[in-house]
């Protein structure tokens, strides 16, 4: 039995702008709210669709949002 296909969520063919990369992959923060991460999600739900939004000071590793 097939497991149903994922739905793509995600269409990074496009044209829009690109933020830069600030950090340049250099994550070690030496003071508290120099470095802020983000991210976001969802998660569908018998009554719909829920969304999480978090952001993480780097530093503590603390979610501060």
């Amino acid at each position: 039995m097939a497991r149903p296909r994922r739905v793509r969520t995600t269409d990074s063919r496009h044209d829009l702008p690109i933020a830069p990369n600030l950090l340049d992959r250099n994550f070690i923060a030496t003071a508290p709210n120099r470095i802020w991460l983000a991210d976001i999600t969802y998660i569908e739900t018998d009554q719909g669709w829920l969304y999480l939004a978090a952001v993480m000071d780097l530093y503590s590793r603390r979610i501060v949002g």
